[in-house]
C-alpha cells in the first residue's frame, strides 16, 4: 500500500489515480441463465470454489462487465429484453448491487473492458444489431456517453484491456461468425480500429482476460470450443495459439490478474448443458489449461469483472 503524503513518484502519483487496490485481487461473475441475479466471488491469489458476494439489481443473462481497482460494473444484458441497466459493487464489500446509471440504448450480448478510470461497452443487440460504443466514468454514477463506433455492426464479441488499449473479437455481424480482433484507445474517444484476426477462423463470444501486455481469448461457440487464443496487446496482428482449456464450452465468463486469467462455466454439452468448472492459466506461459475450483452452480451466459485485471 503506498504512502501518500510528501513528495510522490510517478509510480505513486499513478498508483493514486488508478485507485490502487486495498487487499487481494479479488474477481467477481454475475448473472447468467435463467435470468440469475447472483454474483459469485473468487479470490484470484487462491485456487478454490467461488463463494456468495450478493446480488444484481435484477437477474440478466450475458451482461457486459468491466472493473476498476474498488468497483465492478455490469452493464446491460438479457433482462426479459434488452436492458440499460448500469449495475456497480465495491470489491472489497460483499452485498447487493447498486444502481449506477443506464446506458445510452437498452442492449444485449454487448462485451465491456476497462481502464483504471474508464469503462468502455460496445456492440451488441439494441433495437437491431448495433457498432455503438459507449464509455463511464468508474467512479462516479451517472449514465453513459458515447464513445465511437465498432469497424461493423457486430454482438457476442469478447473483450479485454491494458491500461492504453481496449480489444474487442470475435462476435456475430448478422450474416457470419466473425474472426476480427479492433482495439480501441481507451482515453481517447473515437472508432475502434482494425488489429488482426483470431487463431481459430471464426469464434462467436470468446472469453477476454488480459495482463497489462497480453490478452487471451478462451472458448467460443463456432461449435463448443477448448482452444485460447493470444495477442500481444501494445502491437497488430492476428492471434496465436495459446494451448486449450478443460472442456470445450461456449458462453463461458472469463476474469484475470496480472498473472493468472480464469474461464469459468458455458455450455459444455454434458449433464445440464452447463459446466460449473473454473479453469486457470499463467498468461505470461503458453499452455494448457488447469483446475482452479467450481462455481456455486453450473452456469453459461453470465458476465465476470476483478479489481487486479490487465487494464488497471
Amino acid at each position: 500500500m503506498p504512502n501518500y503524503q510528501g513528495v510522490w513518484s510517478l509510480s505513486t502519483q499513478y498508483q493514486n489515480a488508478s485507485g490502487w487496490p486495498v487487499g487481494p485481487s479479488i474477481a467477481l461473475f454475475g448473472g447468467g441463465n435463467g435470468n440469475s441475479n447472483v454474483i459469485q466471488k473468487i479470490l484470484m491469489a487462491s485456487s478454490g470454489n467461488a463463494s456468495d458476494f450478493g446480488d444484481l439489481t435484477a437477474g440478466g443473462e450475458i451482461p457486459a462487465a468491466c472493473g476498476s481497482g474498488t468497483r465492478g460494473v455490469w452493464l446491460g444484458g438479457e433482462r426479459g429484453s434488452a436492458s440499460n441497466i448500469i449495475d456497480y459493487v465495491t470489491f472489497s464489500s460483499a452485498g447487493n448491487a447498486s444502481d449506477f446509471g443506464d446506458l445510452t440504448a437498452a442492449t444485449r450480448l454487448n462485451a465491456a473492458h476497462s481502464s483504471a478510470v474508464r469503462g468502455v461497452v460496445g456492440g451488441g443487440i439494441a433495437s437491431s444489431r448495433t457498432d455503438t460504443i459507449d464509455y463511464i466514468t468508474i467512479a462516479s454514477t451517472g449514465n453513459a456517453q458515447d464513445f465511437g463506433n465498432l469497424t461493423a455492426t457486430t454482438s457476442s464479441l469478447g473483450s479485454t484491456a491494458s491500461p492504453t488499449r481496449g480489444i474487442f473479437a470475435g462476435g456475430y455481424n448478422g450474416s457470419a461468425i466473425a474472426s476480427t480482433i479492433t482495439y480501441v484507445t481507451i482515453a481517447s474517444a473515437g472508432n475502434s480500429v482494425y488489429f488482426g484476426d483470431l487463431f481459430i477462423a471464426t469464434t462467436n463470444y470468446p472469453a477476454g482476460a488480459a495482463s497489462n501486455t497480453r490478452a487471451l481469448f478462451g472458448g467460443g461457440n463456432s461449435g463448443r470450443q477448448n482452444t485460447i487464443a493470444f495477442i500481444t496487446i501494445a502491437s497488430t496482428g492476428n492471434a496465436s495459439d495459446f494451448g486449450d482449456l478443460t472442456v470445450a464450452v461456449s458462453d463461458c465468463a472469463s476474469n484475470s490478474n496480472s498473472i493468472l486469467a480464469v474461464f469459468a462455466g458455458g455450455f459444455d454439452g454434458s449433464g445440464s448443458g452447463r459446466g460449473n468448472q473454473i479453469d486457470k492459466v499463467t498468461i505470461a506461459t503458453q499452455g494448457n489449461a488447469s483446475d482452479f475450483g467450481d462455481l456455486t452452480a453450473e452456469l453459461s451466459n453470465f458476465s465476470g469483472c476483478s479489481n487486479g485485471h490487465g487494464g488497471l
